[in-house]
């Protein structure tokens, strides 16, 4: 038996994590040895990744099977049949030595849409040869990533049912994965034990040593130029990420500190988000510095090292899938600022998390930005936004409560303002802001005084927690989820239309609207 591992490929970010920390929990403890682990991706995986990996597996064989077609289909010089031929020949020659039963097939982020040839041509050869796969979706193409649809269309697949059909194929060999349990219930629903919750492994890290923090600290000092608090968000520059919420925090409760990200921009659209941040915290002296730890450097300190050196960590993101620095954090003992998410809170609180300093939203007056500008603004975004969605998605996009577009000035959530308006309230002073704000969000002034005094609270470790994240637990139910191919249809042949239909109707709820995410769709 052979472990075959599908991604696009092997960058720094939270798939890559699963897969390694998962693995070798997979490899332990599959029924009988493994005979390797194959990596099957569209682009050769980091040198250095590839060698601490193949450690981790501790003698069990990794391959590596490169082939261009994998990978995203924006980043290929092919579109139409000449894309599905090349995708169709990787996948013949990545199968033609596997009988039935040699092999199970763990494709990642499939319903991304980032490449929807490699989703049907992947699914359909499993289904005709009789693969297990297990498809474990991490993020959504139709959860405020819209743009994918026109790059769907130029791959050949210009009807939503048929991108239903190739993100949710439907096969008795098949078995669709969600990371948190909302997404989960939607597969559930339509496929029965062919759709699955499998929540992210973690890895408790042991205790970073007093000499590494204090090579990290020395470290930091000499990136800032001098000696003062780290407030660290641990995540690479996406929109979705709400970066400028988190400067907003730092300033008002810890105006000493340094605020840091780790990772740098991963495309184009995230470059120019990042760069007019970067440019508005050159102009007004802000202290931000973004991009913190690259992959492949040396010299510098770990991601651990560097959570267990920084005073603060935060997690303001507008959006995410599991919420893997929430838990992070939490290992690496160090004191938490984050959103409240709707989707991953009550995953969270099933594990046994308690986060001392959690918050909904941070409200903000509307004298610190130009009201009828935003309004103007957001207006025009979400018209534009809107006429790009599919007709069927359009239908559903009512954002009737959102504040700027209805209604008189009045305090509003930080998080709903264009980057642009965010950034007008960051540049008011320091005094004026929290003046203005600290009465719209009580609990900051309490939060202030124990950040002052070094006082804020980490969130625990729950004892119960790894009957949920450990990779043991994670290999199990993993196992457990395998499907059994039977000889007939698991449920409808509709199904994959149905799935797509609710998760549109859920992901297109008001409360899931951010204008700054309609400036990367429009």
């Amino acid at each position: 038996m052979e472990l075959i591992i599908v991604h696009h490929h092997f960058r720094p970010g939270g798939v890559r994590r699963v897969i390694e920390l998962a693995a070798p929990y997979l490899a332990v403890g599959w029924p009988q040895p493994l005979e390797a682990v194959v990596l099957a991706t569209g682009e050769a995986p980091p040198a250095s990744w590839l060698r601490d990996f193949r450690r981790r597996l501790k003698g069990t064989p990794v391959k590596v099977v490169v082939e261009f077609a994998f990978g995203y289909a924006s980043e290929i010089a092919l579109e139409g049949v000449d894309l599905r031929r090349a995708v169709a020949g990787g996948l013949a020659k990545l199968f033609q030595s596997f009988e039935p039963g040699a092999c199970l097939v763990w494709a990642h982020n499939l319903g991304l849409g980032r490449n929807l040839r490699l989703a049907r041509e992947l699914t359909s050869i499993c289904h005709r040869r009789g693969i297990p796969l297990l498809a474990q979706h991490h993020d959504w193409w139709f959860e405020n990533r819209w743009h994918h649809f026109p790059a769907m269309r130029a791959q050949g697949f210009r009807l939503l049912p048929q991108v239903a059909r190739a993100v949710f194929a439907i096969s008795p060999g098949i078995t669709h994965l969600a990371i948190n349990q909302a997404d989960a219930r939607v597969l559930k629903r339509h496929l029965g034990a062919h759709g699955g919750w499998l929540p992210n492994p973690v890895e408790f890290a042991p205790e970073v040593s007093a000499s590494r923090i204090k090579f990290t600290r020395a470290w930091l000092r000499r990136q800032m130029g001098e000696s003062a608090p780290v407030w660290l968000v641990p995540c690479r520059l996406l929109r979705r990420k709400n970066l400028a919420e988190a400067l907003l925090l730092t300033r008002w409760l810890r105006p000493e500190a340094w605020l840091v990200t780790t990772g740098g921009a991963s495309s184009a659209r995230e470059q120019t988000y990042a760069s007019a941040l970067a440019a508005a915290a050159q102009k007004h002296h802000w202290r931000l510095r973004l991009g913190l730890l690259r992959d492949g450097e040396n010299g510098k300190p770990s991601l651990p090292e560097l959570m267990a050196a920084s005073e603060t960590i935060l997690l303001t993101s507008l959006q995410e899938g599991f919420g893997l620095p929430y838990l992070e954090a939490a290992a690496a003992r160090r004191p938490l600022i984050a959103r409240a998410l709707p989707n991953i809170s009550p995953d969270l609180a099933q594990f046994g998390f308690r986060f001392p300093q959690i918050y909904r939203e941070i409200m903000v007056a509307p004298a610190l930005f130009d009201w009828l500008g935003e309004q103007d603004r957001q207006t025009h975004l979400f018209a534009k936004w809107k006429s790009a969605l599919p007709r069927a998605a359009a239908k559903l996009a009512r954002p009737k409560s959102l504040p700027m577009l209805h209604g008189n000035p009045r305090p509003v959530p930080f998080s709903r303002l264009t980057l642009a308006a965010q950034l007008e309230v960051l540049a008011a002073p320091l005094e004026q802001s929290w003046r203005l704000c600290a009465r719209l969000n009580p609990q900051l002034d309490g939060w202030r005084r124990r950040a002052a005094a070094g006082q804020l609270s980490p969130s625990p470790w729950p004892p119960g927690a790894a009957q949920w994240l450990a990779g043991p637990a994670y290999a199990r139910r993993f196992l457990e989820l395998i499907p059994r191919p039977r000889a007939r249809s698991v449920t409808n042949s509709r199904a994959s239309e149905a799935i797509q239909n609710d998760f549109f109707r859920q992901k297109l709820r008001a409360a899931n609207f951010y204008p700054m995410l309609w400036e990367d769709c429009a």
